[in-house]
């Protein structure tokens, strides 16, 4: 069955009616059927309607989830293995399969498609960082739509993002977006699940809306995610000016429309880096250091870097460029950031300046142990 007619008539309205850029991210128990593959209908059904969004006159970024999914009935698997060499083998059939869906779909509104594969590295690392900017400012100049998702045939624990969430709220930031749509099979952040009587949560204007939310009860099995995750993303981009709204995937043509569903979460705050939000909130920290009273009073008020000086002690089994904690003389959380040494080396670094350093252990070490441009301080 050929797709209705995208919606062109008038301008976008709704929680879109500003947005000229929009980041919207699905996840694989939306696109996926009853048997475990790609369902046709729910990738056209969401195709169409991001195509009446794109011809609407908003720039379109889609983070797509079910390249996992899409690779498992070629392979012959009949669930999601637990091991990540088969979730990478799975990944690399089901991209191709996925995007050539994709690339069929949008054709049929005459919009090309472009993918594009991240991993946390090229979202963080400043020469990767600029890279991806440029690649998917260039799809979005020339009238594409950039398909992304995170790079699972070669992302290894380290430098995965985690889940799709994480990464649309990263994507958000990296383009400079003025929403963020989070889809998923649940129409909007309830207060419980729905079947014990869970009411919509209209707005999360404040943390404190968040108060009557229960836990959840665990998801299909399918996708990484869950709706922690998407309240989690929501409430990262919102506070760092992005508007974002929680829905299900069936109810974007709604939103579309300009129609009141899902769960918003307005913009509320400045926006930051995209490296300084990945620290602040999402890093998974490999290890710690302990620093003295004036340290952590130079990091808290001066915001500058962190000298090995002013280092105390250190824990974990972290090497150069992985996130760190940074921890007052109690134990309090000061700050994130990624660290230039090993933790091996650290201990004989302590306590010391930077030129004692450079004379006594060579050249390499005359920098900081965690610089001010790969820090956010948090508390």
């Amino acid at each position: 069955m050929e797709p209705s007619s995208p919606a062109s008539a008038g301008p976008l309205t709704g929680p879109l009616a500003a947005a000229r850029r929009v980041v919207v991210k699905v996840g694989s128990s939306s696109l996926t059927s009853e048997q475990g593959g790609i369902s046709e209908r729910a990738l056209g059904d969401i195709v169409d309607a991001l195509a009446a969004l794109r011809l609407r006159g908003a720039e379109v970024v889609f983070v797509s989830s079910g390249a996992i999914a899409a690779g498992l009935a070629p392979l012959g698997f009949a669930r999601r293995p637990s091991d990540l060499a088969s979730q990478q083998a799975a990944a690399t059939v089901g991209q191709g399969l996925l995007m050539h869906r994709y690339a069929e779909r949008f054709a049929r509104h005459g919009l090309v498609v472009g993918q594009v594969l991240l991993t946390s590295e090229d979202l963080v690392r400043r020469s990767h960082h600029i890279n991806a900017s440029r690649a998917l400012e260039r799809l979005l100049g020339l009238g594409a739509v950039p398909v992304i998702n995170e790079n699972d045939a070669v992302a290894t624990q380290e430098i995965r993002v985690g889940d799709n969430d994480r990464l649309a709220a990263l994507v958000a930031h990296l383009v400079k977006a003025d929403a963020l749509l989070l889809l998923s099979d649940v129409d909007a952040v309830l207060t419980r699940h729905p079947d014990d009587g869970g009411v919509r949560i209209p707005v999360v204007a404040r943390e404190s809306d968040l108060d009557a939310v229960e836990a959840s009860r665990p998801g299909t099995g399918i996708g990484t995610g869950g709706m922690a995750t998407k309240i989690r993303a929501a409430s990262l981009a919102a506070d760092s000016g992005i508007t974002a709204l929680v829905t299900s995937a069936r109810r974007l043509s709604d939103v579309v429309r300009g129609e009141d569903v899902g769960t918003l979460f307005p913009a509320r705050g400045p926006r930051q880096p995209a490296r300084r939000l990945w620290l602040a909130h999402l890093a998974d920290a490999r290890g710690s250091m302990r620093v003295d009273d004036g340290a952590a009073r130079a990091l808290r008020t001066r915001r500058g870097s962190l000298l090995a000086a002013g280092i105390i002690s250190v824990e974990g089994d972290f090497t150069a460029g992985d996130a760190v904690e940074i921890l007052d003389r109690e134990g309090a959380l000061v700050a994130r950031g990624m660290s230039a040494y090993d933790a091996a080396d650290v201990p004989r670094m302590m306590g010391r300046s930077t030129a004692d350093m450079a004379a006594e252990l060579g050249e390499g070490y005359d920098r900081p142990v965690v610089h001010a441009d790969a820090m956010a301080v948090v508390a």
